[in-house]
């Protein structure tokens, strides 16, 4: 039996009050692509930590192409072959595809990777990988002018120009148009063919089914699972990540209300002062929920803002029905779940007590301008801990011990305890898994059904297509099409995300 390129054996690595992993096994051999699954915290990330060398295991070994190595820092990492791709790019904007490349790599130790010496030879040889395995991108052309899927092949290319033979991918979709997915897949796929072995950690079960051919699982830090992907299906491995069942989602048609948010003619700038919105106009009604679909950056967040009254508008007018007139006031009267709950939807040093009332604490029963009423506002984090199923200790401890699932549902427990007639949703699920995915959905459903209007934006087009009853895709600061739910279509509304005109695109 041929000695697989990598072998992970019985890895354990702890933090402070927890086992992140705990005598994890991983095998991945030459040419193979193997998902790496679980919940939000069941240790994936860690696990690739490891073995890039940013954390040291406790306890286990890691063989590379049968001998062990004790792999001391990511340069270490490179030099024996392994690559990362993180979910958040590692590029330098202002310079060139060539430079950011060859950035970093030692000078003297190697002359092919010297960029003072031979510019123009990296050019060439990253010319040929980039021709090899379809990673087409222009090697002069700046980062900031590149869309998010060539900067991630920008990436792909920096660690096979190191002769990574290992290449990790972490959430390699999150932010890439349908499109640009079927293209990652695609070279994917090009890449094992040539030899490499590929590791991805993904929560998007269709994507795995489509670019997999093993698939290992993590459930609280240990394997709880390693299968083909010829002998599972999506619905298997949802209930081997979570333990249980995935219940399917409830959602029936609802007749909307009386419009509660219109847009029109809305122009907003971003925060380098140029015009990411241009001309919108649209509108939402209560018991509805609009999905806005479009990729990451296309004025999706800077819209969203503007309707929370957060960020101003340069032209036309957003009108909320009943909104009350005072700041104050209205920033309680919108249910806003922002798309970066680390720096504008939590305060991580804070108890979930402290971030549950941060809208309130000023209201009856939580308190008044001067004092706080901390026996109601831990009663009322304790019942919000049960309705929302929060896992966490209880009400006192910081917000930034809990996963990501966990935060956000303490975030939506907030903001829907306030009982907007407005809810803004933007990326409710970003990072989340399966499970945590599918009761963030259940409850903005809920929401709807007791009569809220719910803005949801969302780059999942899945997610979109899944919850929405009328979606609207944007690119590029400009409304693409809105289509009801019923009639649309993965093909049609990735066109749309690409920049094809609702109009233009045969029925």
């Amino acid at each position: 039996m041929t000695e697989p390129l990598l072998r992970m054996e019985k890895v354990t690595k702890r933090f402070p009050g927890v086992v992140a992993n705990n005598e994890v096994d991983l095998v991945v051999g030459r040419g193979e692509v193997h998902a790496l699954l679980g919940e939000n915290g069941s240790g994936k990330t860690t696990l690739m930590n490891t073995l890039y060398g940013i954390y040291r295991p406790d306890s286990g070994r890691i063989l590379l192409r049968g001998e062990e190595v004790r792999i001391s820092s990511p340069r270490h990492a490179i030099e024996l072959g392994i690559g990362m791709v993180h979910q958040h790019f590692m590029l330098v904007p202002p310079l060139t595809v060539t430079e950011n490349i060859v950035l970093g790599l030692p000078p003297e130790k190697d002359r092919r990777w010297n960029p003072l010496i031979d510019i123009e030879g990296a050019e060439q040889r990253i010319e040929q990988l980039a021709t090899k395995h379809g990673l087409d991108v222009d090697l002069k052309a700046k980062i900031w002018q590149l869309p998010i899927g060539s900067q991630q092949r920008v990436e792909i290319l920096k660690a096979l120009y190191r002769e990574a033979e290992i290449l990790i991918l972490d959430e390699p979709t999150a932010v890439l148009a349908p499109k640009e997915v079927d293209e990652l897949v695609g070279i994917l796929r090009s890449l094992a063919y040539s030899g490499k072995a590929i590791i991805f950690i993904t929560h998007k079960l269709n994507e795995v089914m489509a670019v997999a051919d093993q698939v290992a699982v993590l459930r609280l830090g240990k394997r709880v699972g390693d299968v083909a992907v010829a002998d599972t299906n999506v619905p298997e491995l949802a209930e081997l990540m979570v333990g249980r069942q995935i219940t399917p989602l409830r959602k029936e048609a609802t007749t909307p209300g009386t419009t509660i948010l219109t847009a029109t003619d809305v122009k907003v700038k971003d925060d380098r002062r140029l015009h990411s919105v241009k001309g919108v106009s649209f509108t939402l009604a209560k018991r509805e929920i609009l999905g806005v679909a479009g990729v990451d950056g296309n004025g999706q967040k800077e819209l969203t803002e503007a309707i929370a009254g957060i960020r101003p508008t340069d032209r036309g007018k957003i009108t909320i029905e009943n909104l009350p007139s005072q700041k104050r006031e209205r920033f309680r009267a919108i249910g806003y779940i922002t798309e970066d709950r680390h720096h504008t939807g939590l305060v991580l040093p804070f108890s979930l007590s402290e971030n549950f009332v941060l809208k309130s604490c000023e209201i009856e029963p939580y308190g008044s301008t001067f004092r706080l009423n901390l026996d109601v506002i831990r009663s009322a984090t304790e019942n919000a801990i049960k309705e929302f199923d929060i896992r966490a200790p209880g009400p006192d401890v910081p917000i930034s011990t809990l996963s990501g699932g966990n935060q956000q549902k303490l975030i939506l427990a907030r903001e829907l305890g306030l009982k907007p007639q407005l809810l803004l949703a933007a990326q409710p699920t970003r990072g989340l898994d399966v499970g945590a995915a599918d009761y963030v959905h259940q409850r903005l459903i809920e929401a709807r059904d007791h009569g809220m209007a719910v803005l949801l934006v969302s780059t999942e087009l899945d997610e979109v297509l899944k919850i929405s009853d009328r979606i609207m895709v944007i690119f590029e600061g400009r409304i693409m099409g809105i289509i009801d739910a019923a009639d649309a279509t993965r093909e049609k509304v990735g066109l749309m995300m690409a920049g094809t005109p609702l109009a233009d695109i045969p029925e």
